[in-house]
């Protein structure tokens, strides 16, 4: 972890990455056209991306500080991009100065509408607007006023529009009040409690929680100049109770869900709670996490040789982005930095560090909503996340919703196979379905997989998850543990001092490894360990998984009746109850007691 820096460091470091991408803008600064894969938007969208993030950098950099430098280069960018005499034209690389920079209109290309949202809110904090003439002033406004009621999907998208309605608000153009009664009232539906949202309808928890659907309400507040609701106060400094406990003693933030290329954008609602008065945390442990998650990454080489953020998650690896990724995506980082609206004698700035709970002792907690048991080892500063009940509205299998074991040190497979896996007759995994949450609680969480209906229930403790499996039908039943880069063998993978195991407790025969190539953030070959076996109905299976620096210590497991005990190495004891109401749902029936023999 870094510590110890300094809003002196910050700002350096966002001087720095805002240098380095301006070697790759147009003439006029208005598109900023970074290296690497297009989009599924093109090449002009990616452009306006580059431009949008990076000016959000920017704008939360001249908050509090003294930049000109940064504002005269955007202000240049924002007067030729939306200037509508520069014809459509070529969408290519300009050849020269009066070559179009026109951006894409909100109404033209949808990813025009997310950008939107980073220059209204940009522009709010920079304090560029007076600064602009009077014609720039009116171009902006008739190219953001295209956002008013414009189609957006039914998630986070609806906070874009709002925001852009908030700042034309702000400057006295027309808006559309409906943009933002919309986006709250749709907010509060898909909020499921104890601070967690899904984004949109259904089960979909991941970084968005944060960096979006408690970010933008208070945020809007902020152009708006009115008090923020207190509902979403109250519901921020919730979610960041538990929010706290998904980062490792190093920095290192939880590797799950999509978009994990924005790197330390997760930084985002801790800011807001310490901007917002709305956070548990004291403003030294908010510095110490903030510093911790950047440092990681630096330190960790996320910016290349020329010192950009390229799309990956450490160093670059665009095999992990998802379609609407472009080269200038990775720049959502830059929410990382809305501290930066804090002034300098704020006390989250001069207070003195204090150390993460999990640099101090265990962390075992419940995170309700989205089915999520969660355990952090202070003896190596490991985060592991038991999943049993986030479900994307995506595919099925999606890994990096559809596991049930996260962390922060091992990451989901590209394409990878579910760590609960029933295998088809050539040793491929099927279809497995969405996990359907029964109960989550104490050390204790159990889900049934929809499709082959299987029911698996985990018990975590310290480093230790005893993964328990039930299936319907007869099958070949596979049971993975965290994939790591660097070496491995018949259940186990190794990454320097870190070891992935999986351990037989009951009815495995087999241990495994699969060798991966270009799947893992982390380097090549990924080696994920597995035990399988053939599994026959209502018997009991069980596996230990663990991800830790030390050996894991033996695991007792004792079964009787329908309930399982499990004692841990530290003598902790684990009582377990399958009664037969689990039992029906996968075979109709009473089925077979745990405690018969399994054959």
């Amino acid at each position: 972890m870094t510590a110890g820096w300094t809003r002196a460091d910050w700002e350096r470091l966002a001087d720095e990455l805002l240098a380095a991408v301006r070697p790759f803008a147009t003439p006029g600064h208005a598109l900023v056209h970074l290296p690497g894969p297009e989009s599924r938007s093109g090449r002009w969208s990616d452009g306006l991306e580059g431009f949008a993030r990076t000016f959000l950098l920017a704008g939360f950099r001249l908050a509090q500080g003294d930049a000109q430098d940064h504002a005269e280069w955007y202000a240049a960018g924002l007067a030729a991009g939306s200037d509508p005499r520069r014809a459509a034209g070529r969408l290519g690389p300009p050849q020269n100065a009066h070559t179009s920079e026109r951006w894409p209109l909100p109404d033209e290309i949808p990813q025009a509408r997310v950008e939107a949202a980073s220059i209204a809110l940009a522009l709010h904090e920079s304090r560029l607007w007076p600064q602009l003439d009077g014609r720039v002033q009116e171009q902006l406004v008739d190219w953001l006023g295209r956002m008013r009621r414009v189609e957006v999907p039914a998630n986070n998208w609806l906070w874009f529009r709002a925001i852009v309605s908030a700042f034309l608000r702000s400057v006295g153009a027309d808006w559309a009040p409906e943009d933002l009664e919309e986006a709250a009232a749709r907010t509060d539906e898909w909020y499921v409690g104890d601070g967690w949202y899904t984004d949109g309808a259904g089960r979909n928890f991941d970084y968005y929680n944060g960096w979006a659907l408690h970010f933008y309400p208070l945020w809007l507040s902020r152009i708006s100049g009115e008090p923020p609701a207190e509902r979403h106060r109250e519901r921020l400094r919730r979610f960041l109770e538990d929010a706290q406990h998904l980062v490792g003693a190093d920095g290192a933030p939880l590797l799950q869900g999509r978009s994990l290329t924005y790197r330390f954008a997760m930084l985002a609602p801790f800011w807001t709670g310490a901007i917002f008065g709305c956070t548990p945390l004291s403003p030294g442990r908010t510095r110490r996490l903030a510093n911790g998650v950047v440092g990681h990454f630096i330190g960790a080489g996320c910016r290349d040789e020329r010192g950009l953020l390229p799309l990956g998650w450490h160093r670059a690896f665009p095999a992990m982005r998802q379609t609407y990724s472009g080269p200038g995506s990775p720049y959502w980082a830059a929410k990382g930095f809305a501290g930066l609206v804090l002034a300098p004698e704020h006390p989250v700035w001069t207070a003195g560090e204090e150390p993460l709970e999990l640099e101090q002792r265990d962390v075992e907690r419940v995170i309700g909503p989205p089915g999520w048991l969660v355990s952090g080892t202070r003896a190596d500063g490991i985060v592991r996340v038991a999943n049993h009940g986030t479900v994307h509205r995506g595919p099925a299998d999606d890994p990096l919703y559809a596991r049930h074991a996260y962390s922060t040190h091992a990451a989901p497979q590209v394409g990878g196979a579910p760590d609960v896996a029933l295998l088809d007759e050539h040793g491929r995994p099927t279809p497995r379905g969405a996990i359907v949450t029964l109960r989550v609680g104490g050390r204790q969480a159990v889900s049934r997989l929809e499709g082959e209906r299987a029911v698996t229930a985990s018990v975590l403790h310290g480093p230790w998850e005893v993964r328990l499996v039930r299936v319907a039908q007869p099958c070949r039943l596979r049971v993975s543990g965290f994939a790591l880069a660097g070496e491995g063998g018949d259940g186990w993978a190794r990454r320097g001092e870190l070891t992935s195991r999986v351990t037989p407790l009951r009815g495995f025969t087999a241990l495994g490894v699969e060798r991966l190539l270009g799947t893992d953030p982390f380097g090549d070959p990924a080696f994920v360990p597995y035990a399988e076996m053939d599994a026959r109905p209502g018997a009991l299976y069980a596996a230990l998984v663990t991800l830790a620096r030390e050996a894991p210590g033996e695991v007792e497991l004792s079964v009787g009746g329908d309930a399982v005990e499990i004692r841990f190495p530290d003598g902790e004891l684990e009582r377990v109850e399958l009664g037969p109401e689990l039992v029906r749902d996968l075979v109709g029936g009473e089925g077979e007691r745990l405690g018969h023999p399994l054959g």
